[in-house]
């Protein structure tokens, strides 16, 4: 099953963006309605609240009064946390029960308005974002809703930034534009990522990939490699519990300025090779199923022994982002490899050029290729030859150690 968060700001225009995905084929889930629903009359969530509150908060006919709720939390907050603890739990439990209820192959899109704001995106297989600037916003609510400019500034400034939400968005909708040219954008993100990623999901295995390696330059801002490793990081650490010691952003999108393929490199640090294959399990429902085979690094000076190189490496089932990921052994000789070749590209600039260098020139050479097996293949004699031995002084020189960093 893959979950979808779907958030934005007040009066972006969420709505739209739901609609559309379910006449797509989604299952919708809103949050907002679930925690209206458990405060209705008669339930033990109101009784809860008017517990906490007071019976100040009831309307002649026993309902929710939520104006005069509203007037309590608002710029409160003591008061809105006592009543998220109280709300919060029920939503969780019925949102659970709704999800339990769906069918293995469904995409259910979750609608929570403070995805970012209760830190909530990592729960999420991708967060999709519904964006509108903040003046089309405030026109929003003056117009359509009623309010004051005051109060809609208000509402607006109680709620995470763009800049916030950017740093959780797998994707973000601009819903500035007609509702038609949204309506085509989500489609085409149903057709070329959605679907297909929970195909990819249900069928456990990674999105295919194909063609020679095309190295790009590194993307700014919340489109950062880093940026969306953070986001990827946040999600394995999540699922992964106690299963995993340590992880990372590695290779060379881990770089800042060096060119990459647009493939993310991650690894997991575990106490065994056993613990990597009961993770195995987890880490596909999370939407990174293992590639078959059998995996090691290529042993370094120092340890030639394979054995202690082997590793787990799994793939992404997002067509919409290629990841490799990488589960070694915590201390390992290839875990402490990969953190320090990192880290060697980043505090030498001569290196990181020369790299990118070998890089350009191999890349062209296998443009032709069909796939990315000879151009990897290609580098080793660089590694071997020419960035090892570099790398071991200068390990050496600067005293080196991935418990410092």
């Amino acid at each position: 099953m893959l979950q979808i968060g779907l958030t934005g700001g007040i009066a972006a225009g969420k709505s739209t963006v739901a609609a559309a995905l379910v006449e797509l084929g989604a299952v919708l889930i809103d949050a907002d309605a679930i925690a209206r629903e458990v405060v209705g009359p008669g339930t033990a969530g109101l009784a809860a609240v008017v517990a906490e509150f007071g019976p100040g908060v009831l309307t002649p006919d026993g309902a929710l009064d939520r104006p005069a709720l509203g007037r309590l939390v608002f710029g409160d907050g003591a008061a809105l946390a006592r009543l998220n603890a109280v709300v919060h739990p029920l939503v969780a439990q019925e949102t659970k029960r709704r999800v339990q209820e769906e069918a293995r192959d469904a995409v259910v899109v979750h609608d929570v308005p403070l995805i970012v704001e209760n830190r909530l995106a990592a729960g999420y297989h991708l967060v999709i974002v519904v964006g509108a600037s903040e003046e089309v916003r405030l026109e929003r609510l003056v117009t359509k809703r009623g309010m004051s400019p005051e109060e809609a500034r208000a509402r607006i400034a109680a709620q995470a930034d763009d800049e916030d939400r950017r740093r959780v968005a797998d994707v973000w909708i601009d819903n500035i534009r007609p509702r038609e040219s949204v309506r085509a954008d989500v489609a085409r993100l149903w057709h070329e990522r959605l679907a297909p990623y929970e195909s990819n999901l249900l069928a456990g295995r990674r999105a295919p990939r194909s063609g020679p390696a095309v190295l790009v330059e590194p993307p700014n801002g919340s489109a950062s490699w880093s940026s969306q490793a953070d986001r990827l990081l946040e999600r394995l650490r999540r699922v992964g519990g106690d299963l995993v010691r340590d992880a990372a952003h590695i290779g060379s999108t881990a770089v800042p300025g060096l060119v990459a393929k647009d493939v993310i490199d991650l690894h997991l640090g575990v106490a065994s090779l056993g613990d990597a294959d009961a993770l195995a399990p987890v880490l596909a429902r999370a939407g990174f199923p293992a590639v078959e085979g059998q995996w090691r690094d290529a042993p370094k000076a120092g340890d030639l022994d394979p054995a202690r190189w082997g590793k787990r490496l799994h793939g992404n089932a997002d067509p919409g982002r290629a990841v490799n990921l990488h589960v070694r052994v915590s201390g390992g000789p290839g875990w402490r490899y990969a953190l320090a070749f990192r880290d060697w590209l980043r505090a030498d600039e001569s290196a990181r050029s020369e790299y990118a260098e070998v890089k350009r020139r191999l890349a062209a050479a296998h443009a032709g290729d069909r796939t990315t097996g000879g151009y990897a293949e290609a580098k080793e004699p660089w590694f071997t030859g020419v960035a090892d031995p570099r790398l071991a002084a200068w390990v050496d020189r600067t005293g080196w150690s991935p418990r410092a960093r």
